[in-house]
């Protein structure tokens, strides 16, 4: 009996997720034909799974991209607000306002202000602004108010297509503080404010709804695009070696609070 049970172990381990956790339980033969009973069982141990290996391979919060997970665990309102203020002056951002700026400033966007480099630092605190802007209504204020987990959760699994399909799913799918999938409301609406408060300092031009709309349209796609690049940046870390000349973490982190 013990024979028989180890090969139909062994099938369930190349069979999948749901057939290992079964034979972690050691059933007994009559129990056997009911394997694929603990399949939905397997979903949240391969959700826990998959944030696992993403530890691994950061070792550390990034500072490039402070929203990827690198814990499982809620984050409390102080927390999101924290990330909030990180998100806005992370290198990602600056190095983001800062392309954006001398794209525009080359194509004359926003020609009210001008050029040289007073042209350019309008353009650069523009930027900057309405990202912070977006970060505290989505990463902070909406994502607080409807209980959702605003960091971005990497995969790590699957081929490019599969990854990137995911990437782009992220921008109207979003984890909850229960660890489910919900509307990513703070993604959506988190920009759409962010660029109506806009209006209040950009030219008059600018300050029209259709406008309004098409920034919106533009930065739901900077968005998407960024978060192709945050699925594979634990990657792109782990390759570059960037670890090994960065500070080793703290040994004994304080727990997470929810």
């Amino acid at each position: 009996m013990r024979h028989g049970s180890s090969a139909l172990r062994l099938m369930a381990l190349l069979v999948g997720v749901a057939a290992t956790a079964s034979a972690q339980q050691q059933p007994k033969l009559q129990d056997l034909p009911d394997v694929p009973v603990a399949k939905p069982e397997s979903a949240p141990q391969k959700r826990q799974n998959r944030v696992q290996t993403t530890i691994e391979v950061l070792e550390r919060r990034s500072i490039f991209f402070p929203d990827i997970a690198t814990s499982a665990g809620p984050l409390s309102v102080k927390q999101k607000f924290e990330l909030f203020a990180d998100q806005s002056i992370a290198p990602s951002r600056l190095l983001s306002s800062a392309a954006g700026a001398g794209i525009g400033q080359a194509q004359n966007s926003l020609a009210a202000y001008g050029q040289g480099m007073a042209g350019y630092g309008k353009r650069f605190g523009t930027s900057m602004a309405t990202a912070a802007s977006t970060n505290f209504f989505g990463t902070f204020v909406i994502s607080s108010a409807l209980h959702r987990d605003p960091r971005y959760f990497v995969t790590l699994h699957g081929g490019f297509g599969h990854r990137v399909g995911y990437a782009l799913s992220r921008i109207v799918v979003a984890r909850t503080d229960e660890g489910k999938d919900a509307a990513n409301w703070a993604g959506m609406l988190g920009p759409l404010l962010a660029e109506s408060l806009a209006n209040s300092y950009l030219p008059v031009k600018e300050q029209t709804a259709g406008r309004t709309f098409q920034r919106y349209g533009i930065r739901i796609g900077l968005y998407t695009a960024s978060n192709a690049l945050r699925e594979y940046w634990p990657t792109i870390f782990r390759s570059l070696r960037i670890s090994k000349i960065t500070p080793a973490p703290k040994s004994n982190p304080p727990p997470t609070t929810p």
